[in-house]
């Protein structure tokens, strides 16, 4: 029999990002959102290793020269836009059912990282995100001195 540990935070976590996409997607199209005030928004990955956080979103169809990565007062936002290059009539659309337009996300930084070494990169329709943490947020470890008798 195998123990497995419970983690409630990282369910509730889970939970609450959901809740987010099954908002976002039933409010999808509501007029408040065809203004350009972002009517999408790129899912997005946030891992951490000892050195730094890395983020991964997911923007397939957008020029990497449309995308602003900025660190500023310990959170990362990342805007772009996906434009529609081609011109249609609307009268010749079967469906449409990709975004265009504006984007933006914002992410509160867990811990301090170092803004003027982050690095991103784009391949494949991904933006990968290197934030190296700062040193004091880094893990170490800690030795145990022996007691005096």
């Amino acid at each position: 029999m195998n123990l497995v540990r419970w983690t409630p935070f990282q369910d509730m976590t889970l939970l609450q990002n959901q809740m987010n996409r099954l908002f976002d997607n039933a409010l999808h199209g509501w007029p408040a959102e065809t203004t350009g005030s972002g009517g999408w928004a790129p899912p997005a990955d946030i891992y951490e290793t000892d050195s730094e956080l890395l983020v991964t979103a997911d923007v397939p169809g957008v020029d990497p020269k449309r995308i602003d990565v900025r660190v500023e007062n310990g959170v990362l936002t990342i805007r772009g836009e996906r434009r529609l290059e081609r011109k249609f009539e609307k009268e010749n659309f079967h469906r449409v059912e990709r975004s265009y337009g504006p984007f933006a996300r914002s992410f509160t930084l867990s811990m301090p990282v170092e803004p003027d070494k982050v690095h991103a990169s784009y391949k494949d329709g991904v933006l990968t995100i290197s934030l190296p943490k700062t040193e004091h947020a880094k893990p170490r470890r800690i030795e145990i001195g022996a007691a005096a008798a």
